[in-house]
């Protein structure tokens, strides 16, 4: 028997009912859930080639990509289950059989009230210039945090905004502002072509869904230097990898000048992780960058760039900055009692620093 889409949308729904990241398919296996950083195998019957190939029929039909599938090794993509969810697949080759790596996206876009995000995120979206990153490892929830900010522009501000994805997650309705989402491959051929057009399409906000190199970054300076506001991610762990990481993209008789285009238009990070919480949730920590003084000074080169952490923790609770470190973030998490003490110690950048701080409050 075929494994149609009825059989697809049970799938989806077991990952849904088990709060599952992501879903795990390969040729002659059980399909797997990513349960709170864990592979769970599903106890049900061991998916054939045969089905494999149902399913991708079912995930290509929609773009006509079926016939591209005999000369590629993999595939990315995005779809949508109607009132169920949206999900991104990667269609994979591996000793000749085929794999499919889903990543569950609720279907409704999220807001950052229901994300309980820090009352800076909201004023970090409304920026009017400037470029804003989202960075964090793979599964850290960065698409959802841009999708929050993205969302509370659009419900606060009549703006133009330009979304350029790989593939398009979070579908974004008209609400205040006017949204034109770009899927790379589908309407752009990549992102620094999107990036170019987009300036040209008398953008307010632009979003890229990553900076992977330098072409991509340059422009994206450009559009924040010439008065837009740019979002992005980066597959970075803190603010200071952040930064090393764009500069390094560029060869390096131009890192003086990136560091100086940089301090100029970098207007916040955004880093966040995945903490085991308690009752088997899922809580994110995040570092939040708001560029001072500075941390200016410190991106151009005029001071150590490993001050940067030192000067967002002098910054929490200022209306000027507001922004925190991950151990500012964790220590508050523990006290609120969304972490243990164990987790907490075990993500914090020094044990000695936080246990100190517990005796001392």
């Amino acid at each position: 028997m075929a494994f149609s889409l009825k059989n697809l949308s049970s799938l989806l729904t077991v990952a849904i009912q088990h709060n599952a990241s992501d879903i795990h398919i390969r040729t002659n296996e059980v399909p797997c859930l990513r349960i709170r950083k864990e592979l769970i195998p599903i106890q049900t019957k061991t998916f054939s080639s045969e089905d494999i190939n149902d399913i991708i029929k079912i995930l290509l039909a929609e773009g006509n990509q079926i016939a591209e599938l005999g000369h590629k090794t993999e595939i990315d993509g995005a779809f949508n289950v109607d009132d169920l969810c949206r999900v991104r697949f990667n269609i994979f080759r591996y000793f000749g059989q085929y794999g499919i790596v889903f990543r569950v996206i609720n279907a409704q876009v999220p807001n950052l009230a229901s994300l309980d995000m820090p009352k800076i995120i909201s004023r970090i979206a409304l920026q009017k210039r400037g470029l804003i990153l989202v960075t964090g490892a793979t599964g850290s929830g960065k698409s959802t945090t841009l999708a929050g900010m993205i969302n509370h522009i659009n419900e606060n501000n009549s703006s133009h905004i330009i979304t350029i994805e790989d593939p398009i997650e979070y579908m974004h309705s008209q609400k205040m502002s006017r949204i034109s989402q770009r899927e790379v491959g589908r309407d752009t051929d990549d992102f620094a072509s999107g990036l170019r057009s987009a300036l040209r399409q008398d953008p307010d906000v632009i979003s890229i869904g990553e900076m992977r190199d330098s072409v991509t970054s340059n422009i994206a300076l450009k559009a924040a230097e010439t008065g837009h506001v740019v979002f992005s991610t980066l597959h970075t762990t803190n603010t200071i990898t952040s930064i090393s990481r764009l500069i390094s993209m560029f060869p390096t008789q131009e890192h003086p000048e990136v560091r100086k285009r940089l301090a100029e238009n970098l207007y916040a990070i955004i880093g966040q992780r995945m903490l085991p919480g308690k009752n088997g949730r899922v809580v994110i920590a995040q570092e939040i960058m708001v560029t001072s003084a500075g941390i200016r000074d410190c991106i151009s080169g005029k001071d150590d760039i490993n001050r940067i952490t030192t000067l967002i923790s002098q910054g929490q609770g200022k209306s000027t900055n507001g922004g925190q470190t991950f151990d500012q973030h964790i220590m508050y998490l523990y006290q609120k009692g969304f972490i243990e003490k164990e987790v907490a110690l075990d993500a914090v950048s020094s044990q000695s620093d936080f246990i100190q701080k517990l005796i001392v409050e």
